[in-house]
């Protein structure tokens, strides 16, 4: 039980880093300023001949314990510290006597900061006694508020007693809003503008997006006079126009009156949601809210050519020109300013009886809630820096990046917060400001990294450490033109520096691999971290790099060398980790992987197409009876494309036997040859790759040759029946013709119509004559 209590001790202080150790992560080291920017915990050794020959010199920078340890004296170790600067710090004020007071301390504060190490500095604050008050009521005069005006009307007097209790520097003013004056927001008949309200309603002002009545005043009677005169007016959808009179209440700031020393407040009473960004698009109202100030005469004047401002456009005009909102609403809504007030810092939502009488005291006891809660933040910071704040009060919020908040603050208690700024890269004269959310005062902090060493070096150009050929910098030589070297021993002579360098390059790749020294052209290579070296012409080989097995290097039964394992006598694989045996490759002919594969780690390791465990068979191998045809025909029968050479190309790879009766127990092949008879064989492959016993079946089936007095007769018998048929066929035709002619000529002759005459023109050759008066009798 006790092993499990310390055991979650050390993971608790772990987490928490009291178990960190201080570590230096070293990559592409070549002067002191990339040591000291690699890490905070790393530190250079700036001694001279602290590196060995071959060393590279990035084994300078290391933890100061480390380079301690090998031997580097303390007074020759660079490590940049962190510097705080306190610019100007005034105390804190007492009480307000109409001065601007000092509330929060220090006021400006320059860092010089390592790279990744941390510093904290201390920020007080203290709310002065009496500090003034300027509260903007920003009513909705919508119709559904009728009610509420009545009682507003009546509320400067509890309202400027509220505020007595706090200061007695407070100061009040008024503004009114609806909503944009166009469709589909509000009626936009000419009478409708004019008079929004219901007809029986006499006293209805006309439609208005936003209206600044009163400017913030000392003046009791002065507000109840103006909205007095306040009437109510309307519109059509249920949102309203708050966001645009926040907007303008909070840019205009000379209109509205806001003093440099004061709590601003704008306190939203409304009983209806609000528009935003984006929901002028209903209107065709497309350019954005532009965040500026554009009252006429006291109204809203692009109220209906800019688009609502969206909620962080809001949030950020507010908290810059620290004015603090608290939303007075009904019940109805109260869920939907709760949510906007989560997107609002230094924001209260409070819930509106129906007829407002509980204004007041909703006021109070939310600027009691906002003036008890002290938020510290900052503006946007520099890339690359970041910010904690812890915060040092009795209800203390958590450590957080953003922000440090303190709850039940008292009038008059100070405070403070330990703030913690770590910068991760090198930048010179940033700064931020820092905070409290509703408060003018600011505390500037001017940010600069040190990330270059301050070394002392000695001014002469010939130092016997570089052999009088160039200068110390930092303990390394930087040598003269036309020397190179640890210790500038190499000339160069005739040829370039980049000519000697490119000879330490392997395929123009890192010079020498990132291992070593380029020195007069050669590689001399580096050790490695357990004391070995780097070797070969480009140091491209160390021996710590090869396979393991079972967490040894060769398996502890080989020799690493140049990333491969050499063996010892008795083991072989890619890590040594077999011995050397046959036993499980054997065949049951007693081969060795049927000599189609080797042997290796006792398992056969088998060329491409053959199947483990023996090499017995190459499914992916073409069929051998196709393969081998021209083969065994030219064996069996002496005839095929091989006939010339048979005996060079087949006999080594088939030794053949032509039967009667086949012996062998394998598939039989029956293909045709190139005289189209059918040889019937059979293949039995023995030891090795392209080695095969076949028989050869001895008798061949061949066709019988075609008969030619058949062919003639039948050819001829053919034609004679074809042209007979050919004939009958243009008989058929022809008196098909003639039937179709003949069926015309009777339907033609059917419809021909003949008349009796006599032709005028004929003459008969008698002449008959009748006597008239001849009777018959």
């Amino acid at each position: 039980m006790d092993q499990c209590v310390l055991f979650l001790l050390l993971l608790l202080m772990a987490r928490n880093g009291l178990c960190q150790q201080e570590s230096c992560s070293k990559s592409l080291i070549n002067s002191c300023g990339d040591c000291i920017r690699s890490g905070p915990y790393c530190v250079w050794c700036k001694q001279l001949n602290f590196t060995k020959a071959g060393e590279q010199e990035a084994a300078r920078c290391d933890t100061e314990a480390q380079l301690l340890a090998r031997g580097c004296k303390r007074e020759e170790i660079i490590s940049p510290k962190n510097n705080i600067s306190t610019v100007k710090k005034e105390p804190l004020s007492k009480e307000f006597n109409n001065q601007e007071p000092v509330q929060l301390s220090p006021q400006k504060i320059s860092l010089t900061l390592r790279p990744g190490l941390p510093t904290t500095f201390s920020v007080s604050f203290k709310r002065v006694q009496g500090y003034p008050v300027d509260l903007y009521y920003l009513m909705d005069l919508s119709y559904s508020m009728k009610d509420d005006l009545a009682n507003v009307k009546e509320l400067g007097k509890d309202l400027f007693a509220a505020l007595s209790k706090v200061t007695e520097h407070a100061q009040i003013g008024f503004g009114a809003f609806v909503d944009k004056t166009v469709l589909p927001y509000t009626n936009t008949n000419k009478e409708k503008l004019q008079k929004p309200c219901d007809e029986n309603d006499q006293q209805c002002q006309a439609a208005f997006g936003y209206r600044h009545v009163l400017s913030l005043t000392p003046k009791q009677d002065e507000f109840k006079k103006k909205v007095t005169e306040q009437f109510i007016s309307g519109n059509l959808d249920s949102p309203e126009g708050s966001l645009d009179a926040m907007m303008q209440a909070a840019v205009c700031r000379d209109k509205i009156g806001w003093r440099n020393s004061s709590t601003r407040l704008i306190v939203l009473t409304t009983d209806a949601g609000f528009h935003m960004a984006g929901d002028g698009k209903l209107a065709g109202i497309l350019e954005p809210n532009d965040e500026v100030c554009h009252m006429e005469n006291n109204l809203y004047a692009k109220s209906n050519d800019m688009d609502y401002p969206s909620v962080g456009q809001l949030a950020m005009q507010l908290e810059k020109n620290n004015i603090q909102p608290i939303f007075a609403v009904t019940e109805n809504v109260k869920n939907v300013y709760m949510q906007l007030s989560k997107l609002i810092p230094k924001s209260e939502v409070g819930v509106l009886s129906s007829d407002s009488k509980n204004v007041v005291e909703l006021i109070e006891t939310a600027y009691n809630s906002l003036s008890s809660k002290v938020t510290v933040t900052h503006d946007n910071l520099p890339d690359n820096v970041r910010v904690v704040y812890t915060p040092k009060c009795e209800n203390a919020g958590p450590a957080v990046d953003s922000k440090g908040v303190c709850h039940d603050v008292r009038v008059g208690q100070e405070i403070s917060f330990d703030v913690t700024v770590t910068a991760s890269s090198c930048m010179m004269d940033k700064s931020f400001t820092i905070s409290p959310l509703g408060i003018k005062d600011t505390l500037t902090v001017t940010l600069s990294t040190n990330c270059e060493c301050q070394c002392e070096d000695p001014n002469n150009h010939d130092h016997s450490h570089c052999n009088g050929k160039g200068n110390v910098t930092c303990g390394i030589c930087s040598c003269s033109p036309g020397y190179v070297g640890q210790s500038c021993e190499c000339s160069i002579g005739s040829k370039d520096e980049q000519a000697l360098r490119a000879s330490c390059q392997r395929q123009n790749g890192t010079e020498c691999e990132g291992r070593g020294d380029c020195v007069c052209g050669r590689c001399e290579c580096h050790t490695t971290e357990t004391g070995s070296s780097y070797h070969g012409d480009f140091c491209e080989c160390d021996d710590e790099h090869c396979e393991k097995f079972l967490n040894k290097l060769c398996g502890g039964n080989g020799k690493c060398n140049c990333g491969t394992c050499e063996c010892f006598p008795g083991y072989e694989g890619s890590a040594c980790q077999c011995t050397v045996s046959e036993e499980g490759c054997r065949t049951p002919n007693n081969s060795v992987c049927y000599g189609r594969g080797t042997c290796k780690c006792n398992r056969c390791e088998c060329k491409e197409g053959y199947n483990r465990p023996h090499c017995e068979t190459c499914p992916s191998c073409p069929d051998l009876c196709q393969a081998k045809l021209n083969c065994i025909e030219c064996l069996g029968f002496g005839s095929g494309p091989l006939k010339e050479n048979c005996i060079a190309v087949c006999q080594k790879s088939i030794n053949h036997t032509v039967v009667d009766q086949f012996t062998i127990q394998s598939k039989q092949c029956q293909q045709k040859d190139t005289e189209g008879c059918w040889i019937k064989f059979k293949l039995e492959q023995l030891v090795g790759e392209d080695n095969y016993r076949a028989e050869i079946l001895q008798q061949r089936d061949c066709p019988e040759p075609p008969s030619v007095t058949a062919i003639i007769g039948g050819s001829i018998v053919s034609v004679a029946l074809i042209g007979i048929i050919l004939l009958m066929i243009i008989k058929l035709v022809l008196y098909m013709k003639d039937l179709k002619e003949f069926r015309k000529f009777e339907n033609e002759k059917k419809k021909a119509k003949w008349e009796k005459a006599t032709n005028p023109l004929f003459q008969n050759a008698t002449t008959t004559v009748e006597n008239p008066t001849f009777t018959g009798e």
